[in-house]
């Protein structure tokens, strides 16, 4: 039997008939960020490239999508390459751009860059002087109350107890806004928004176990994040568990009020580069 795909490459295939959740969030951060007709955008942490393909039906520019998935770039390929829209495997800590872009949009990855003062100060790098750069990412310990109400049911279960015991978050939360802020402005950017907003919709049981696939569960269920190896039937169980406590959370009208807690930042890279890359736009 063929390993279970690790992270997002596992959901590559439902990722952008499940990600509700963050495709409604987007919406918000397409409000906040200007983004010009003839801009050069880089979308980070761009999953299949339905946002990537999106913005580029907005603009005349170039829009280039990266993700660390192997999978997702597949997909995103398959369904939205084209001419003026181009899609690789990366991360924001290994931009090697410089001055190549006018904006950067980031919606619903800032929470798992591993090293965020590192990666902010490559997307810098690879911002033309000016240039903006919009993050939209769940913030907080308790980013969605719903999932860890759910999750404290796992860590209860005699069976599925000890071994969520050993998982190790990889996710990177800020408690504040000002926090979130205080990091851009250490990496060079003036901030122009930083706010945390609480979202709520109602949703079906069902609904709310697709957002959890669609992101969290790449997180809870990745083995490389679990300090003990994860046995046969664990993502199984941990499933059952979390869809009965959210059946349980349903209110008399069959239906969970799903709470968020999200980050937005705005802000405006402060100086140019040192070395330009030779293809910048003059």
């Amino acid at each position: 039997m063929s390993p279970r795909p690790s992270g997002f490459d596992g959901i590559a295939d439902r990722y952008e008939r499940d990600s509700l959740v963050q495709k409604a969030a987007s919406e918000r951060l397409l409000d906040l960020l200007p983004i010009g007709p003839r801009d050069d955008v880089l979308d980070l942490g761009c999953g299949t490239g339905h946002l990537s393909e999106r913005i580029g039906r907005m603009i005349s520019g170039r829009v280039v999508g990266i993700d660390p998935s192997v999978r997702m770039i597949a997909q995103a390929i398959a369904d939205h390459g084209g001419e003026h829209l181009h899609f690789r495997v990366g991360t924001a800590e290994t931009l090697t751009e410089r001055a190549r872009f006018d904006v950067i949009f980031c919606n619903s990855a800032f929470q798992w860059f591993r090293d965020p003062r590192g990666a902010l100060e490559s997307c810098r790098r690879a911002l033309r002087p000016g240039g903006r750069m919009g993050v939209q990412a769940p913030a907080g310990a308790r980013y969605c109350p719903n999932f860890l109400l759910a999750l404290d049911d796992v860590a209860a279960d005699a069976d599925a107890g000890p071994v969520f015991a050993g998982f190790r978050s990889p996710w990177f939360f800020l408690e504040s806004a000002d926090q979130y802020a205080g990091l851009f402005e250490a990496t060079s950017f003036r901030v122009e928004l930083a706010r945390i907003d609480v979202t709520r919709s109602r949703c079906a049981p069902d609904d709310v176990m697709r957002v959890f696939e669609s992101g969290a569960a790449a997180g809870y269920l990745d083995p490389r994040n679990y300090a003990v190896p994860l046995q046969d039937g664990y993502p199984e169980l941990f499933g059952r568990l979390l869809r009965s406590s959210f059946e349980a959370q349903r209110d008399d009208d069959g239906l969970v009020d799903l709470v968020f807690n999200r980050i937005y930042v705005v802000a405006t890279a402060l100086d140019e580069p040192a070395a330009q890359d030779p293809t910048s736009r003059r």
